[in-house]
């Protein structure tokens, strides 16, 4: 705490008394500047000019090798019915839905993710997220980021969120870095709805945003200088803390996208919520949840069992066959559920 000491100066000025016998007292001379109407110059208070940022470790090229890769439904398929072509499913937090609430009659590019690419190096994470392209989408008004899940229980540890990228230079503006302190994200059953809503207050703890002090290079985010409806978001790989195995989920939304409110689906029922699926009649449209987009969640730095939390579906296997793709290495296999009435799993080989 800066103690502010505040001296106060009172000058008492004693006039000098003189008796003059039997006449009267001399005139006193005015002191020095005294009943001048002359102003004085006022007296300049010195400013101190706000110290720039001095940026020391600034990501540079991605890797060429990529750690994970996951793909998305493309709602511009659909967007002139009104609905999603799948991936909406509000009860195991996915959602599929760059719409405008209840009338659904306008599609939002800058918020429905294409794919996602993962990579890693020494210092760095690096998530790459592709929305819609096209002319709506040249200006990423959005807010962008990914969820990390160190323990691969479903619930998410860190939170890094980017708004609005302008500019193909990495820059930390309008990035923040969010850490689930009290463990309260997914409530008590991660990745799904819990019959009773957790009142939890999400990620509650900022480590690096706006004038939170620390590392200034801890986050940065652009829109990547190739691609210009592909955001790029990097964040110092030291916040694993030495983990190596972990997952990843991608986002995309407005302004409206709050980390407190994570997981969004235990703060809002089905039927506040709604759907972008015209299947699931009995909560179509969607409402109080809208212009939103994520995906499943890549596993890295391990193979998954199939088992894992919001794990992105894995191909099929056939007893005394191999699995499809036989040969692609995981961290490039992409795998898609192409229906909502039965499970129909697409994979194809993302290699370069």
């Amino acid at each position: 705490m800066r103690v502010k000491s505040f001296f106060l100066f009172v000058i008492f000025l004693l006039p000098m008394l003189a008796c003059v016998s039997g006449g009267t007292p001399p005139p006193t001379e005015p002191a020095s500047g005294a009943g001048s109407t002359e102003e004085q110059p006022p007296t300049s208070i010195p400013t101190t000019a706000p110290t720039a940022v001095e940026h020391k470790t600034i990501p540079g090229d991605l890797p060429e090798v990529q750690s994970g890769v996951v793909g998305d439904q493309d709602s511009s398929l659909t967007a002139d019915q009104k609905r999603a072509p799948g991936g909406d499913r509000f009860t195991f937090t996915r959602f599929e839905r760059p719409f405008n609430a209840e009338t659904m009659d306008q599609y939002f590019p800058v918020v429905d993710i294409q794919e996602g690419l993962f990579y890693e190096d020494e210092t760095w994470m690096y998530a790459v997220i592709a929305l819609k392209s096209d002319e709506a989408s040249r200006e990423l008004t959005g807010k962008y980021g990914f969820e990390i899940d160190l323990n691969v229980d479903g619930g998410g540890d860190w939170l890094v969120l980017g708004s609005h990228p302008t500019t193909t230079e990495w820059s930390t503006a309008g990035v923040e870095l969010w850490f689930d302190t009290n463990d309260d994200v997914g409530g008590d059953v991660p990745t799904t709805t819990d019959k009773v809503p957790v009142p939890g207050n999400g990620y509650e703890t900022l480590v690096f945003g706006a004038n939170t002090g620390g590392d200034p290079d801890m986050a940065w985010m652009r829109v990547s200088p190739s691609e210009p409806n592909v955001v790029q978001i990097a964040v110092k790989r030291e916040i694993l803390a030495g983990d190596k195995d972990y997952m990843v989920g991608l986002w995309a939304g407005t302004d409206d996208l709050d980390p407190a409110l994570f997981d969004i689906n235990d703060h809002f029922t089905h039927e506040q919520a709604g759907t972008s699926m015209t299947e699931l009649e009995n909560f179509y449209p969607i409402k109080q949840i809208s212009e939103l987009d994520n995906t499943c969640r890549m596993a890295i730095g391990f193979q998954p069992t199939g088992s894992e939390p919001g794990l992105c579906p894995l191909p099929p296997t056939v007893a005394g066959e191999e699995p499809a793709e036989e040969g692609c290495p995981p961290q490039y296999l992409v795998c898609r559920n192409v229906s909502m009435v039965a499970v129909v799993i697409v994979c194809y080989c993302n290699q370069p």
